[in-house]
């Protein structure tokens, strides 16, 4: 499976693209599985599996090899490290935290798992990451220098850069249980200056309302996690979300 390519596809079929992230570090691989078969009969697109801290080794693996299980959606591999590699994903999203003040999420962890990418076959989709206001967990564990809420232009700036460095897609996060996801017009602005490369906008998407207003801004998919691990009917809740922003 060309991941990448099915993803691109069902945007330009559908209008966006729904991802459930799930953090094998925040229940038991069984219990990942469960809410990944469920997100799946909701109707989003890929699983991303991944976290910032403790997302990594044996309990990576078997969460993803307990999804893949129960579905055969791609699994998409969303590391806070190089630890975060696994050789069981469909892919991973390659990328390069370009707000950091830590060379080691800019670089430095690519180049640790760069080999073991390339070794196990893994599909890798380049990606630029830009961490926005307040930033989480992930904004602190990265050392990232916070985008203002209310400065879409260095938000773009920082887009063009992963641009023109061959980047096929950008990011924009607020971090793992912000009260929003980054401004329309901040979206909007991004959007502009990437033509046809790929935005990704996650962080704070609790509601169809939000998810709506997040795609007619410009972005081409989106990711919900903490909605996932909260949601008492996870179906429903991904079902709610899938119907705002598809055609």
């Amino acid at each position: 499976m060309q991941v990448e390519k099915y993803l691109n596809e069902i945007v330009e079929r559908e209008g966006a693209v729904h991802l459930t992230l799930i953090d094998p570090a925040s229940q038991s691989p069984e219990k990942a599985a469960a809410m990944a078969l469920a997100a799946k009969e909701g109707g989003t697109d890929a699983i991303m599996i991944g976290g910032s801290t403790g997302a990594s080794g044996l309990v990576l693996d078997q969460t993803i090899l307990k999804i893949k299980e129960v579905t055969d959606l791609p699994t998409i591999l969303f590391p806070g490290s190089a630890a975060g590699v696994s050789a069981y994903a469909d892919a991973i999203f390659f990328m390069s935290l370009l707000n950091s003040r830590d060379l080691n999420y800019v670089t430095g962890n690519q180049a640790l798992g760069a080999l073991l990418v390339y070794k196990c076959g893994i599909e890798a989709i380049s990606m630029a990451y830009i961490i926005i206001e307040p930033g989480g967990t992930v904004g602190w564990v990265g050392d990232a220098r916070l985008i203002p809420k209310n400065k879409p232009e260095i938000a773009v700036a920082y887009s063009l850069a992963g641009k023109y460095l061959g980047m096929h897609y950008t990011y924009l996060e607020t971090g793992s249980g912000a009260d929003g996801p980054a401004s329309p017009q901040m979206i909007t602005a991004v959007k502009k200056v990437l033509g046809k490369n790929i935005l990704i906008v996650g962080g704070g998407i609790r509601n169809a309302e939000t998810a709506r207003i997040c795609v007619h801004s410009g972005a081409d998919m989106i990711v919900t996690g903490t909605v996932v691990e909260e949601s008492t009917d996870v179906t429903a809740k991904i079902r709610e979300l899938v119907s705002a922003i598809k055609k």
